[in-house]
């Protein structure tokens, strides 16, 4: 459904006409007989239904016009309007929202006489809790930032644009982290190793799901993402073994680079000339002294050179 710009006229000149009317009826009034009555009442009449076809319109506001259950336009500018006053009015926000995936809208409650009891409010987020591609339950959560671009899709095209909008938030960032690990040791994408890629992704996996409510997505990104519970303890284990183990690699690659600068200095300079079961004891002992994790105690020979 397209929306249609409404350009409505502004009010100030009928507000004026209804100011101007007043002492009129009055003066009708003074002077009564049966025209001057039924003229006086007309008018009466006349402005109070022209009353209800003022529009205020704030700025990044609007208003849908309904003639009889018709769509007729909508106003976007912001100032002091008039129209039809048969018109059935819709406030609707253009501004940017933004909404947090496993917060829950709760509706405001009414009594019989209609009067607010419990006013509309969002609960807390909380992080769902899916399997990434590899099977492990993770929790995630996202912030989408989103705002309404056509309001005559928002308003007709789905029941409840704002719960629309949080339910197939959550349905894309499940989908999302189902396709994708956790983390990755190669260079596939993951959830936590590539934040930009993922946020796009998501954005347009949002935006998709949100095209038809005439909603845009300028932003989505992953707020909170952490393994669950039963298997945290597990997972935390893994990563510090994976840490370790690339330390020590790093450090082993050191170590045999400066082994090598060694030998190739003692052999070039002539200092001491070495047999291969020298160099290899050498080689061991320099080893353990460089990729060792505490210090080493050194064992001097003051005997002869064997």
């Amino acid at each position: 459904m397209q929306e249609i710009r409404f350009q409505a006229r502004s009010g100030w000149p009928i507000l004026v006409t209804c100011l101007i009317a007043v002492p009129v009826i009055v003066s009708l009034f003074m002077n009564p007989d049966v025209f001057t009555i039924s003229t006086a009442i007309t008018l009466i009449v006349a402005i109070v239904i022209s009353l209800f076809g003022f529009q205020a319109v704030p700025p990044n506001g609007a208003r849908i016009l309904l003639l009889f259950g018709n769509y007729k336009g909508t106003i976007r500018d912001s100032g002091f309007f008039w129209v039809n006053p048969f018109y059935s009015k819709r406030k609707i926000s253009l501004r940017i929202r933004n909404f947090e995936t496993g917060s829950q809208i709760q509706h405001e409650v009414r009594n019989q006489a209609g009067q607010v009891i419990t006013p509309a409010s969002r609960t807390a987020p909380k992080p769902s809790k899916v399997n990434d591609k590899d099977g492990n339950p993770i929790e995630i959560g996202a912030v989408v930032v989103w705002k309404v671009i056509n309001t005559a899709e928002a308003v007709f095209e789905v029941d409840d644009y704002e719960d629309f909008v949080a339910v197939q938030s959550e349905a894309a960032l499940r989908a999302l982290a189902s396709r994708h690990p956790y983390d990755n040791d190669d260079d596939a994408v993951s959830l936590r190793g590539n934040p930009e890629e993922i946020a796009d992704e998501l954005r347009r996996d949002v935006q998709d799901r949100l095209e038809q409510a005439g909603v845009e997505v300028t932003e989505a990104r992953i707020s909170y993402l952490a393994y669950a519970q039963e298997i945290a303890a597990a997972m935390l284990q893994r990563q510090q073994a994976q840490a370790v183990v690339s330390a020590r690699t790093r450090i082993v690659e050191g170590a045999v680079g400066m082994v090598q600068l060694a030998l190739d200095e003692l052999s070039d300079q002539k200092i001491v000339e070495l047999d291969d079961e020298r160099r290899a004891q050498m080689v061991s002992n320099l080893l353990v002294v460089l990729c060792s994790d505490r210090h080493t105690q050194p064992v001097v020979n003051t005997g002869t050179l064997h």
